[in-house]
C-alpha cells in the first residue's frame, strides 16, 4: 500500500485530546473532525485536503482512547507516520482503517508542504529526492488496511453480518 500527498507536520506529544477534544463529545459526528488539532493549531482542518499526509514527532496519540482517529480520518488525512506512536493509538487507527507507520527520523526528514512517498509495504519514505527506510507495517496489519479497516476484514472473512 502506497500512500502520496502533501505534509503537514506536528511536534511531540500529539495527544488524543489535540486531535479529538472534550468537546466532541457533545456535537453531530460530522461536526467533529473541524475541532481536529485545533488547540494548538487553529484552522489546521479547514486547509487539510483528501491525501493529505500527517508527520509528526515522537509519542504521537498518547492518552485516551478516543476516536481521535475518526477524526483524521474524516478529514481526508491518508494517513499518519510519526516517530514514535502510541499503542493504542496505533491499533486504533489500523482498525478504522487510517495506515500509520512508526518511522524514527521522519520529523527531521519531512518539511512541511512537501510531497511525501509513503510505502507501507516496504518502509520506504520519499520526500525531496531523499529517501528514508524504517520498519514495514507488518502484513496482518496491511490486510487489515487493505480492506478498510477492521469490521470490513471481518465481514469479508464471515466473521460478522
Amino acid at each position: 500500500m502506497k500512500l502520496v500527498g502533501r505534509a503537514w507536520v506536528f511536534d511531540d506529544d500529539i495527544n488524543t485530546d489535540l486531535l479529538y477534544p472534550a468537546a466532541c463529545f457533545r456535537l453531530p459526528v460530522e461536526e467533529r473532525p473541524a475541532l481536529t488539532m485545533s488547540a494548538n493549531r487553529p484552522g489546521w482542518s479547514r486547509e487539510v485536503r483528501p491525501g493529505d499526509l500527517l508527520v509528526a514527532g515522537t509519542n504521537f496519540g498518547t492518552g485516551s482512547s478516543r476516536p481521535a482517529a475518526d477524526n483524521l480520518k474524516a478529514l481526508g488525512v491518508a494517513g499518519v507516520v510519526a516517530e514514535s506512536i502510541n499503542g493504542l493509538f496505533f491499533r486504533n487507527a489500523i482498525n478504522t482503517g487510517l495506515p500509520v507507520l512508526e518511522a524514527p527520523g521522519v520529523r527531521a526528514f519531512v518539511r512541511e508542504g512537501t510531497r511525501v512517498e509513503i510505502d507501507l509495504d516496504t518502509g520506504a519514505i520519499r520526500s525531496e529526492g531523499r529517501t528514508l527506510n524504517v520498519r514495514p507495517l507488518p502484513g496482518f496489519l496491511a490486510r487489515i488496511l487493505a480492506e478498510g479497516g477492521i469490521l470490513p476484514r471481518l465481514r469479508k472473512e464471515g466473521y460478522i453480518d
